[in-house]
């Protein structure tokens, strides 16, 4: 299983937070204090998470199932289109079509359309029709192309969605979760756990955060993939050696080896004097408060 440490945690300023006054109250038992007007996540929670998340993904990613990636805001956009390709899964990563999800019929016309025009722009077909003609089905081309590259290639809804930052990308969350679809998001101190399946706490402004987690769950799925590979070669080898013999027990080590390598490390040590505690009034506080309404930048 892909493994993260606190050290790359830090780094890569995973532990930020928003502002004190941004915050959503359902996220306090993610945070660990607070420091210069900032909260500061709590990192054992986010590996401890992270852990579970990953393992999810690995798992589906195992049985051949489809993992989509969605990150529309900027920092996120190549990130999120590099590692969805690496790990041969499909991404949205330039604008969320209202529906994309819970109205896949007719979204899978527009892919349809965008297959029609690419093959009209290789075969030739272009060169029959006028200049004007021409200029006009680039220009939807391109328009279809930049929301829909991504999942010209998805023949089916997904079976997962991986999300950085939930607030940004709240429609996509609410389309998954009216479907039943399982939601994993990098969720920070203003957005919602309670809408996430597999919440990932941690900074998702930070481009390296984002890197970081992205790639990382990329990993999961590229190991999963490999895992289901393995597996059948290993099922169709026994066949052949040994007929219709059981199947063998996975190798032993991994796990524990993976659990293993977490690391045992106080949040005190690690940051230092300065950091004030999430104190006790502030989660009253909290609980008086049902619902701050989050922002956004």
């Amino acid at each position: 299983m892909a493994n993260i440490t606190m050290k790359e945690l830090l780094e890569a300023g995973v532990h930020f937070g928003h502002q004190t006054k941004r915050w959503n109250p359902k996220m306090k038992e993610f945070i660990f204090g607070e420091r210069n007007g900032i909260y500061i996540i709590d990192l054992q929670k986010t590996l401890k998470m992270f852990k579970e998340a990953s393992k999810f993904v690995q798992d589906l990613a195992s049985e051949g199932k489809i993992v989509l990636f969605v990150g529309t805001k900027r920092q996120a956009q190549d990130a999120i289109a590099e590692e969805a390709t690496r790990a041969t899964m499909f991404y949205v990563n330039q604008r969320w079509l209202g529906g994309l999800l819970t109205n896949w019929v007719t979204v899978q016309k527009s892919v349809k359309r965008l297959k029609e025009l690419d093959d009209m722009a290789t075969d030739g077909r272009y060169e029959l029709l006028p200049k004007k003609e021409v200029i006009k089905l680039e220009r939807e081309r391109k328009h279809l192309q930049a929301n829909l590259a991504g999942i010209k290639n998805m023949a089916r809804l997904p079976d997962a969605i991986f999300v950085i930052d939930s607030n940004k990308e709240q429609i996509a969350v609410r389309e998954a979760r009216k479907l039943g679809i399982p939601v994993v998001a990098v969720v920070d101190t203003n957005c919602d756990p309670s809408e996430v399946d597999y919440v990932i706490p941690g900074n998702d402004d930070a481009l390296r955060a984002i890197r970081l987690f992205a790639s990382k769950i990329s990993d999961s799925i590229v190991e999963g993939s490999q895992m289901a590979t393995e597996k059948q070669s290993a099922e169709l080898a026994a066949t052949a050696a040994y007929g219709s013999q059981g199947p063998q027990a996975a190798p032993a080590g991994e796990e524990h080896a993976a659990e293993a390598s977490g690391e045992d490390i106080s949040m005190e040590d690690v940051l230092g004097g300065g950091t004030k505690k999430a104190p006790a009034a502030a989660q009253e506080v909290a609980d008086e408060v049902p619902q701050v309404e989050s922002q956004t930048f």
